[in-house]
């Protein structure tokens, strides 16, 4: 049986050819518009510089003041104990009222004193009467002995007892005004003029030289003490020897400002009583009194208050916002702006706080343009659009020095 090729499918290579050019021309393509579009994406990935708020920093003159915690207690302080022993039997002031200097307080039961008096009293009138008959034997035997009608020791004996009368009149006198004092001190009264305090014995019971029964405290002026380190000790000195205020010394006239514990500045001003004259070992500071006004006798011992004093000034003294400053691993830092619009990272030491801004010790020069908001989200060398803000660092309150500092 004979076998016959079969024909070719001319039409189908044609149309596969056709497929195949059709392809690679919508492939090229493709890549064309591929291209277009990374090149489109990648030019939109690009951000815009981010927009920030800069301030200027400020070079000005800077009152720095010193901050402690004080303790108030009364100017002076009068424990409250009797000189007698007895039975307490009445109490004549209220408590927490103001007494006067003389006032009595309390009083002890003076009938044993009283007995006592009268025993010196009468001991006193024996003893005068005996001085007088003395005195009357002297007077009439002295002529006689002149006239040698007696002898002359007769009369030297009687001018001996009249001298020893003499003695003896004094002595008792001396017990009558020894009784009469105990006696006064059956009524315990008040040596100063102050706020008494709550009676720590009660009437009834039995007091003696060793019982504390009150206190009275002198109120106005009133006292604060405060403790400064040996390193602002030593600072301040240094200072007055240089020209400076001596805030140390009791004549100062740098006035000191109270801060109540609510907060509320107190209205009067006052000043160093006194420093102390040593060093704590334990605690590394001097203990130092100042003295306030106290109309009213509105404060009280015992109260916290904050004490402020200036110190010195900072003359050109470069000031940022405290929320320009942030902190890195101990290193406070700050972000400026250079002229091409990038940011830099400023490593600065930290001064005193003045207001709302701190005092930049070094790292920083005046003038600088620093970033205080989007802190967070910047980094070194990255483009900013700055946008200038005011700013103007708080002139009503003085920089305060941090401890430690």
């Amino acid at each position: 049986m004979a076998v016959y090729p079969e024909p070719e499918p001319k039409g189908i290579v044609r149309n596969l050819t056709a497929v195949v050019v059709l392809a690679g021309l919508f492939a090229l393509a493709g890549g064309l518009l591929a291209g277009c579009d990374s090149k489109s994406v990648s030019a939109k990935s690009i951000p815009p510089p981010m927009p920030v708020s800069v301030v200027k920093a400020k070079q000005i003159d800077v009152p720095v003041t010193g901050e402690w915690v004080g303790t108030l207690d009364g100017f002076v302080n009068a424990q409250i104990q009797p000189q007698a022993n007895g039975y307490l039997i009445r109490q004549d002031y209220r408590e927490g009222a103001e007494v006067n200097k003389g006032q009595v307080l309390f009083e002890i039961d003076p009938r044993p004193f009283e007995a006592a008096l009268h025993l010196a009293q009468g001991q006193l009138g024996q003893a005068q009467a005996q001085l007088a008959l003395a005195t009357i034997n002297v007077n009439r035997d002295t002529p006689l002995a002149e006239a040698h009608a007696i002898a002359r020791s007769q009369l030297d004996n009687e001018i001996q007892q009249k001298a020893q009368a003499q003695a003896a009149v004094e002595s008792a006198q001396a017990s009558v005004d020894s009784a009469q004092l105990n006696l006064s001190f059956t009524q315990v009264r008040s040596l100063i003029t102050g706020v008494a305090g709550q009676a720590t014995t009660q009437v009834g019971n039995l007091v003696s030289t060793q019982s504390v029964l009150t206190s009275v405290s002198q109120l106005d002026p009133i006292k604060v003490y405060f403790s400064i380190s040996d390193g602002e000790y030593l600072a301040l000195v240094q200072r007055a020897r240089n020209g400076g205020s001596d805030l140390l010394q009791g004549s100062s006239k740098i006035p000191l400002t109270l801060t109540l514990a609510n907060g509320e500045v107190y209205p009067y001003k006052g000043h160093i009583e006194f420093v102390d004259r040593e060093l704590n070992a334990q605690t590394g500071a001097i203990r130092i009194a100042a003295a306030f006004p106290n109309p009213g006798n509105i404060l009280r011992p015992g109260q916290f208050a904050r004490v402020r004093a200036e110190t010195e000034i900072r003359h050109d003294a470069v000031l940022v916002p405290q929320v320009a400053v942030t902190d890195f691993q101990g290193q406070q830092q700050i972000y400026t702006v250079a002229a091409n619009h990038t940011v830099h990272v400023d490593n600065v030491t930290l001064g005193p706080q003045y207001g709302n801004s701190w005092v930049i010790e070094s790292g920083l020069p005046g003038g600088s343009l620093v970033v205080t908001d989007n802190l967070q989200k910047l980094r070194e060398g990255a483009p900013v659009n700055p946008h200038l803000t005011p700013y103007q660092p708080s002139s009503t309150t003085q920089a305060t020095q941090a401890a430690g500092r």
